[in-house]
């Protein structure tokens, strides 16, 4: 069915001006059939991929990426605002077990941390809101530019690009960027470092080969790129080495949620090599905290509204849904205290319940999915839980073509990619992709859950 949305709820003038330009008979073939033969983009989305690109126009652009740099800095600020500048408080606070907590505090007091990460966002007809920030080096979304360049195969698209002065940034470019900042000092002279993109054991034998192609294509940017998982490592000398090759820099893909105690036990001569400088881990755990769903929470909090500034405030309130614990009591929209189970059942249609250390959408429940009797037993059981309950943010509807001349809406999930500026992101603004969901009730817009993926093209 070919639908169109109310012009008081069209945010992107672009997605309307493409959509109209291929109006009528269709022409030039598929749109993304050079994106469907792209064999490491079929293995990351199994061809499930949107008709066009989204687009970003400059203002906008400009003043989201401002508002994430503000909210990152919040975040990584929170130790010293609300916990006397312990990590360990923070990582308790956010219900990471005593092990979990042991090893992010303890890879805390390593290295650097460089802003790396992805925020979540859906734009509501008024402006983006965020749903989740995910800071850390476990990102998917370094395929990102190689849908651009496939998308613009298109003739169509291509000539509308140039019209416009439209651009993309290159996510891959601005994380290999971040991950050598982040390395500095343990670089190599007179070679090129050896970065081992890792994971757990058992993860690597799901996800290995994506891991491969990423590290195949770190060769692009002048980068030695090793997939393995923790196992693989030995430590001769001290450092790690990977099949006899001495690895500088560790890019982590494993998350806390992975941290059992055989894991542990393979990461400890690691953080060691970490600690005495002889390899650099790209991030370190405490990237974890700061991009948990509950630390969301903490800057949404109304009780915690003094330890920011004017423009803090400002900035929050423009960009954070109302978010809170699964606490027996907390604050309302307008500050009043309420009891959460009773505020929770009344607005079931309007809120969601995540956990808080799980990623990918796992243990999310959309109230307005859910049974009534579910629902109210999902959030007594989080209750006092490593839990949080989001209200809901209603993505407005953006055009796409649908093949036959005519436009499909979408609701978009936006993944835009924040990274130490520089050469290839000047703002910190490192591209994105969007997920598309022709559902406006959808819980959350995933690949799994039948999203389709498409690119991001940015005017200014």
């Amino acid at each position: 069915m070919t639908t169109t949305s109310p012009p008081d709820l069209r945010r992107s003038p672009l997605g309307h001006a493409y959509a109209a330009r291929l109006a009528g008979p269709v022409r030039d073939g598929d749109p993304a059939a050079a994106a469907r033969d792209d064999a490491d983009l079929t293995l990351a989305y199994r061809g499930r991929l949107l008709s066009g690109p989204a687009f970003l126009g400059a203002d906008e652009r400009a003043a989201l990426t401002a508002d994430l740099r503000t909210v990152y800095g919040l975040l990584r600020s929170l130790p010293e605002r609300l916990f006397g500048g312990s990590v360990t408080a923070l990582a308790e606070a956010v219900g990471m077990t005593a092990g979990q907590t042991a090893l992010t505090a303890r890879s805390a007091r390593t290295g650097a941390l460089h802003p790396l990460g992805r925020a979540d966002l859906y734009h509501d007809g008024g402006r983006f809101k965020l749903l989740e920030f995910n800071i850390t080096s476990a990102l998917g979304g370094f395929e990102n530019a190689d849908i651009n360049r496939a998308m613009l195969a298109y003739p169509p698209l291509r000539e509308f690009v140039g019209q416009h002065g439209l651009g993309y940034r290159d996510t891959l470019g601005c994380m290999v960027q971040t991950m050598l900042a982040e390395g500095a000092a343990t670089l190599p002279t007179g070679r090129p470092p050896v970065v081992a993109v890792v994971d757990t054991v058992d993860n690597f034998a799901i996800v290995g080969p994506r891991l491969r192609v990423l590290a195949a294509k770190l060769a692009g940017y002048g980068v030695e790129g090793i997939a393995c998982h923790l196992g693989e490592f030995t430590y001769p000398d001290g450092r790690p080495r990977v099949a006899g090759r001495t690895v500088d820099i560790v890019l982590r893909y494993f998350l806390p949620e992975d941290l059992t105690d055989p894991v542990a036990a393979q990461l400890e001569p690691l953080l060691t090599a970490v600690e005495r400088g002889r390899v650099c881990l790209v991030s370190r755990l405490d990237a974890e905290l700061y991009g948990n769903k509950g630390t969301l929470a903490m800057l949404s909090d109304e009780r915690h509204r003094e330890e920011f500034d004017a423009a803090e405030r400002a900035c929050l309130d423009r960009l954070l849904p109302w978010t809170r614990y699964v606490r027996p009591h907390v604050t309302d929209l307008g500050g009043t205290r309420v009891d959460l189970l009773s505020y929770a059942v009344a607005r079931q249609d309007d809120l969601v319940l995540k956990p808080t250390l799980l990623h990918g959408g796992s243990g999310v429940v959309a109230g307005w999915r859910a049974g009534a009797a579910d629902w109210e037993r999902q959030v007594a059981a989080a209750m006092d839980g490593p839990y949080v309950v989001q209200h809901r943010v209603r993505p407005v509807a953006e055009p796409f073509p649908d093949g036959a001349g005519g436009v499909r809406d979408q609701f978009l999930n936006w993944g835009l990619y924040l990274s130490e500026p520089g050469a290839h992101a000047e703002d910190g603004y490192a591209g994105g992709f969007v997920r598309g969901s022709a559902d406006p009730d959808v819980g959350v817009v995933s690949v799994g859950d039948g999203a389709r993926v498409g690119c991001v093209f940015h005017s200014g």
